[in-house]
């Protein structure tokens, strides 16, 4: 009895052995199923780049990896979450194997090619958020499988193809976000069959049609955001059922019909109604002053018409309120009851009828008002003095009104103004002195009034000023001295139609960025200044109905940008000068009513008789016969010298040919004795005369065959390997583009034009360009630079490589700061054509042997205001990010804005606030409205310690080395701040910059 019982203990004991693994090796097999559908997604997420996603790897449970959550139960990934960084990799296949997942958030990533079919096979899932990347193709039909669907939400990407109808079979969902794609045709009317819907975005692209009717069924919808689009027909009356409605954006499309009347009850809870850029008719319903709930309103450019009810004071939480662009001619009685309206930030009046006088309670509206707009109407009386309490502007356009007096000196208390618009009125008297104080204003126009007195010295002071206009009105006296030179940043200056007298400046040549010059019908006089020819910005240039006289400056030949220049009615006594042919973009040009004689050139603008102007020169002969003018005759003393001249030439060039050849041939003995002696290539060889030639080949060959030990990083565009070639002294960096990636073709061309034309000490120096085929016949692009033995900011600041941060000092924070400031300055300003690199930021900061920092990779550098005409989408196409997230000024660039100066100076001013702190401005530390910047100007200057890199002051335990210190660090915070604002003419300077980081070295060194 007793061996019965221990046999069968032995044998329960075997069971147990070989029954339990079964189902620790089932969830076990699952997992790995997952870990490695993670590892394949990866390589497709990073284009293969070992660096990207580093906690990816086999020393973690893949559960641990960054942005993976999985569930409890059956540890399988339910939740893969990457978001604001830069993988700019593929959404591979391998995503349709992670079966348990539920959410998928990979937005802003730089994803791009299509969404795989195998997306279909997630038949848990219930958020996709693809959004902010570069996504093409249609949107797969496989996503019908996903049933459980909530949240489709793919904005911002470029898909093609329409809104499909079968989103309609959906019945789960929630959400559908299509916002800014290329979707075309008609918004399917199945959407109304998905009774869950909350929230229909689609604006941003090009849908035609009518809205569907059915769409009124779905009862639970909050948003409905359609605009810009080309949508057309009236608004269905099956919308206006919906009650619940929150958000409803109709606006840019082509819209007609009218409004109902009783809004109030239609939409109770509507936040935002925007129905703007329609062809709305009607009168202004007075029930929307009942929308307790609204935040903005925007009927702009439509036709509606009528007086503006008296109400709209119960609209406390108004924030915005455009009613611009309409045919409303009331009075402004109603603005009064805007005073209660505490919110409102934004108030449009613009391009009506309104005919009344401007109330003097103008100054009691909200202290938060940013924005207000009553240009083009038909206001008459004076500005109110009590405008000056509105502290919060940065906006005010009161132009083409009939306003009288003068500009009250309470202007001056508008300090955050950047554009300000008073032109086209009845204004008289001088410009107040207080003007002055508006340090920050942008664009200045006060054109077509009454003022008087002298252009105001004190202008000196609106150090940011880009735009200038007092032209048409009563100013007189000499064109102040010492003045612009402080304004170097000026575009455009219009100071025609005016009484002014002396000279022109010769500070103007310092205006580096002026674009249009207009000092036309006043009473200048004197010789055109030489300087002027420094204005290499020059398009439009009116010098029309003064005195000038003397010659016709030849270095007007030089301004290549000119496309206008009139000096007609002066006292100009010369000849043609020849070189105006060679101004190729020049397409208007008067030199009438002078005193000019002799031949008028052939060739260039002169080739075209109505593009120039000749009349009242009574000596000119020549030039093309519809001129009808004159041939030119010469007297026998005048042929004879020309005789003798001719013949001096032949002599001369005789000579110089022999000289010539005589010189090459000693330069080639030289030359092949030298190369006999010595094999070594030269050390700097400048790209123009391609001195340095490699073979893919010899790169091959001095990377190891582009070995991964070779291997210093990855970008957006390629790849960046270490090596040395046989003849050349110092290592090399070789930088080659993945071809295959969009946008690499025109990289490489943007970079080797951009620095093979740039020569300063904190720029990486190229060595050559080589553009082949590698040995599999496949093409091949490289750029060749001198490697920098210290690697970049970003391994020094963030220990990316093992470098030890700490060693990194404030006093060389602050060197390679001003390095990079130096290099920026030599970009946006010693160049002719100025050059936007667009992509500041750590890790295209360089440092080579003795820590002096050189600012690289120009793949996505643009030129600006240069002669060629060309634009930024001539080098990268305009679909390209315009630089790093996190580094971009996203208001800018994040709305589709040119490229700047001030674009970079943004990224420079974040590039120091990580210096200053040690912290990327992706940290996750950073989200909603908190962000690098913001932290940073909060803390200034109290508690600076607490956020800066505290290797910056572990080593300065005595008060008062600290004390300095923290100073040093105070201004370098001032000066990220500064450089970081939002609004670019906000920004610092670079020669600001400079001086204050000079101020900081000294303080240090003391």
């Amino acid at each position: 009895m007793r061996i019965s019982i221990t046999f069968f203990s032995f044998f329960i004991s075997q069971v147990s052995v070989y029954c339990m693994p079964s189902a620790t090796y089932t969830l076990a097999l699952s997992s790995e199923t997952d870990k490695l559908a993670l590892l394949a997604l990866k390589e497709k997420l990073t284009n293969g780049v070992s660096d990207s996603l580093p906690s990816w790897n086999e020393s973690l449970h893949f559960c641990e990896w960054q942005g993976v959550t999985c569930g409890r139960r059956h540890m399988r990934v339910s939740f893969l979450k990457l978001e604001n960084q830069t993988l700019g990799g593929t959404l591979g296949p391998s995503i349709g194997n992670l079966t348990f997942l539920r959410i998928l958030r990979l937005s802003n990533i730089g994803l791009h090619g299509e969404i795989p079919k195998q997306i279909g096979h997630l038949k848990r899932l219930e958020v996709l958020h693809l959004s902010n990347n570069h996504l093409r193709g249609e949107i797969p039909f496989e996503l019908t499988n996903c049933t459980n669907i909530k949240v489709i939400y793919l904005a911002s990407n470029h898909l093609i193809g329409r809104v499909p109808a079968w989103f309609g079979s959906m019945m789960q969902l929630i959400e559908l976000n299509l916002r800014d794609n290329n979707l075309v045709g008609t918004i399917p009317s199945s959407l109304g069959n998905v009774s869950s819907l909350q929230n229909i975005t689609l604006a941003y692209n090009h849908l035609e049609g009518s809205i569907p009717y059915s769409l009124g069924r779905i009862t639970s919808l909050k948003q409905i955001i359609f605009g810009s689009n080309i949508l057309s027909g009236e608004i269905p009356h099956s919308l206006y059922n919906l009650s619940h409605i929150q958000i409803f954006d109709l606006g840019e499309n082509k819209l007609l019909g009218s409004l109902p009347s009783n809004l109030n009850l239609i939409f109770p809870n509507v936040q935002k109604f925007f129905i703007g850029d329609n062809q709305i008719r009607g009168t202004f319903p007075s029930s929307i002053s009942n929308l307790s709930e609204l935040q903005g309103l925007d009927i702009s450019l439509n036709a509606f018409k009528g007086p503006i009810p008296l109400t709209l004071g119960r609209l406390n939480k108004l924030e915005i309120f455009d009613i611009g662009f309409n045919n409303f001619g009331s009075d402004l009685d109603f603005l009064s009851s805007l005073t209660n309206c505490t919110q409102l930030t934004m108030l449009i009046l613009g391009q009506n009828k309104f005919g009344s006088k401007l109330p003097d309670l103008m100054g009691n509206l909200s202290i938060n008002l940013s924005f207000i707009d009553l240009g083009v109407n038909q206001i008459y009386g004076v500005i109110p003095e009590r405008i000056g309490q509105l502290i919060g502007l940065t906006y005010l356009d009161m132009g083409s009104n009939s306003l009288q007096g003068s500009i009250p000196n309470s202007i001056g208390k508008l300090k955050n103004l950047v554009r300000l618009v008073l032109q086209e009125n009845k204004l008289s008297g001088n410009i107040p002195t207080s003007i002055g104080n508006l340090t920050i204003l942008s664009e200045l126009y006060l054109s077509s009034n009454k003022l008087e007195g002298s252009v105001p010295f004190f202008l000196r002071y609106c150090t940011q000023l880009q735009k200038l206009s007092i032209a048409v009105n009563k100013l007189s006296g000499d064109l102040p001295n010492q003045t612009f030179s402080y304004l170097d940043g000026l575009i455009y200056i219009y100071l025609h139609d005016n009484s002014l007298t002396g000279s022109i400046p010769s500070e103007f040549g310092g205006l580096k960025h002026l674009s249009q010059l207009y000092l036309d019908s006043n009473n200048l006089s004197g010789e055109i200044p030489k300087d002027l020819a420094a204005c290499l910005a020059l398009t439009e240039l009116s010098l029309r109905g003064n005195s000038f006289h003397g010659k016709i400056p030849s270095f007007f030949g030089s301004l290549r940008s000119l496309e206008i220049l009139d000096i007609s009615k002066n006292n100009f006594s010369s000849t043609i000068p020849s070189e105006l042919k060679n101004l190729t973009l020049l397409n208007t040009l008067n030199l009438s009513f002078n005193s000019l004689y002799g031949e008028v050139p052939i060739g260039g603008v002169f080739s075209n008789v109505t593009k120039i102007s000749l009349i009242g020169n009574k000596n000119l002969c020549g030039g093309i016969l519809q001129l009808k003018l004159p041939k030119c005759y010469m007297d026998s003393s005048k042929t004879h010298k020309h005789s003798l001249k001719k013949k001096l030439i032949i002599i001369i060039i005789i000579i110089s040919v022999i000289v010539g050849v005589l010189i090459s041939f000693i330069a080639f003995t030289i030359v092949h004795v030298l190369t006999r002696k010595s094999t070594k290539l030269p050390s700097s060889p400048s790209l123009q005369n391609r001195a340095l030639r490699v073979t893919y080949g010899e790169l091959h060959e001095a990377t190891n065959g582009f070995s991964s030990s070779n291997l210093v990083g990855t970008g957006s565009f390629g790849s960046v390997y270490r090596g040395s070639l046989h003849n050349f002294e110092r290592p090399i960096a070789v930088k080659v583009l993945n071809l295959e990636t969009r946008g690499a073709a025109k990289c490489f061309e943007a970079e080797c034009s951009a620095l093979g034309k740039m020569k300063h000490r904190n720029l990486v120096k190229i060595l050559t360009c080589c553009s082949s085929v590698d040995y599999k016949g496949e093409d091949f692009k490289a750029i060749v630079f001198e490697f920098m033995l210290n690697g970049s900011l970003e391994n020094l600041l963030h220990d990316n490589e093992g470098s030890e941060n700490h060693s990194l000092g404030l006093t060389q924070r602050v060197d390679i700061a001003l390095d990079v400031a130096h290099a920026l300055d030599y970009l946006h300003h010693d160049e002719d054509q100025v050059v936007v690199h667009c992509d500041i930021k750590p890790s295209n900061v360089l440092l080579d042997q003795e820590m002096v920092a050189h600012l690289g990779d120009f793949g996505l550098a643009r030129l600006i205001h240069g002669s060629t005409g060309h634009s930024s989408k001539d080098q990268i196409d305009s679909s390209t990010i315009k630089g790093t997230i996190g580094y971009v000024p996203p208001e800018e660039y994040g709305a589709g804005g040119p490229v700047t100066p001030e674009g970079d100076i943004y990224s420079y001013g974040i590039l120091l606030l990580e210096m200053l702190t040690g912290k990327r401005p992706t940290d996750n530390m950073f989200y909603e409205d908190l962000s690098l910047h913001r932290l940073i100007k909060m803390k200034i200057p109290e508690e600076i310690l607490d956020i800066v890199d505290s290797r910056l002051v572990i080593p300065f335990v005595e008060d008062q080395t600290k004390n300095n210190i923290k100073e040093c660090l105070v201004m370098f915070a001032e000066i990220g701040v500064a450089c970081s604002e939002e609004f670019p003419t906000q920004r610092m300077l670079t020669k600001h910059v400079i001086l204050k980081l000079i101020e900081i070295k000294q303080k240090l060194s003391r």
